[in-house]
């Protein structure tokens, strides 16, 4: 995806208010306390009005929570920001709604709008999702707010693991999301609610009596995730915190298999000034030689300058393949099993009939 320069918000969506006193929306002082704690954990630091922490708020209950417990924890150090992507004709509203929160809460505001000529062809859900976090944090950047929080929580984690584990997800796939992580304009993505509860985040934006947006897709069963969340209402075996746990669990294992990654390949890869790339892969468990294949593919690529996204679905077969002293070929990529090496190279443009 091509990124632009800078967000761009709709004319009129930037708000910036004089304080006002908002001691109504202020949430009980341990739940304060607790979300302080949390944050501090990602950023190191707390926010202050020259290093501000930015927030993606959708207008739904978790976000407005969000808002909440930042507004009362980090007074004159926030900034947020609505994504409309121009999908849904209720989005502006929803934008509308957060505004006027902030403007209670004395927070700025904008609302960010698709740079232009961006188009959502192909898995619009993805591309979506890139939009958000690339337009967040070029905001972010130009708001002066090293951080960006967003407000994913326990069950968003347990209903992800159940959604992946039916796709046949490996580690990668099932593990918890990131804490943080970077995004566009050297920005930190932060989700300090991840020990929270929905119904807990719920709860506090009920009890302030928060306007919330309704987002009707949460309900609607087309959707994966709106399946898995009523499945997970109906069976009380299924208890968010436990999935939640196991995801976390799966999210250790996946730092200590990419902390493994970074040690092997240095000492197993090795590339020529031709674009070709050999691969060790002796005594090696499938995980790591999976992984490594995946990074060789993607060296070849990279030096043939071709597009830095491409579809592993046929990874395992290839490494099945190399495991058989077999050749096959991904992704543009040539791949062969020859002296107890793994060669990797493009491979030769198909004829045209």
């Amino acid at each position: 995806m091509a990124a632009a320069s800078r967000p761009r918000s709709r004319p009129g969506s930037q708000r910036a208010v004089p304080p006002t006193s908002a001691s109504d929306l202020t949430p009980p002082a341990e739940q304060v306390a607790r979300f302080r704690r949390d944050l501090l954990a990602l950023t190191g630091e707390a926010p202050t009005p020259k290093r501000r922490l930015g927030l993606g708020v959708s207008g739904g209950p978790d976000s407005m929570a969000l808002l909440l417990l930042a507004a009362a924890a980090f007074p004159d150090a926030l900034c947020v920001a609505t994504v409309d992507h121009g999908l849904r004709p209720e989005a502006a509203e929803e934008a509308a709604l957060v505004a006027g929160v902030c403007a209670r809460l004395g927070v700025p505001h904008a609302t960010l709008a698709p740079p232009p000529g961006f188009s959502f062809a192909g898995n619009m859900q993805e591309r979506a999702r890139m939009l958000r976090y690339t337009v967040l944090g070029e905001w972010a950047r130009s708001s002066g707010a090293p951080w960006v929080a967003i407000a994913h929580q326990r069950d968003d984690v347990a209903e992800t693991l159940l959604m992946r584990a039916r796709r046949g997800s490996g580690v990668a796939g099932l593990a918890a999301m990131r804490r943080a992580r970077a995004i566009a304009g050297g920005t930190l993505l932060v989700r300090p609610l991840l020990d929270w509860s929905r119904a807990e985040l719920e709860g506090l934006a009920a009890c302030k009596r928060v306007p919330i947006a309704k987002d009707r897709s949460n309900r609607d069963p087309r959707y994966d995730r709106s399946r898995i969340r009523a499945l997970i209402a109906a069976s009380p075996d299924l208890v968010p915190s436990r999935l939640a746990l196991s995801a976390q669990n799966l999210r250790h294992a996946e730092e200590a298999i990419e902390w493994a990654l970074a040690r092997e390949a240095p000492a197993r890869l090795r590339s020529d000034d031709a674009g070709t790339v050999t691969l060790d892969a002796a005594g090696l468990p499938y995980e790591l030689r999976r992984r490594l294949v995946r990074v060789a593919v993607q060296q070849v690529r990279d030096a043939a300058g071709e597009d830095a996204r491409w579809h592993e679905q046929g990874l395992d077969r290839l490494v099945a393949t190399l495991d058989a002293g077999g050749t096959g070929t991904i992704a543009g990529v040539k791949a062969s099993a020859k002296y107890g090496e793994w060669r990797f190279s493009a491979a030769p443009p198909r004829r045209s009939h």
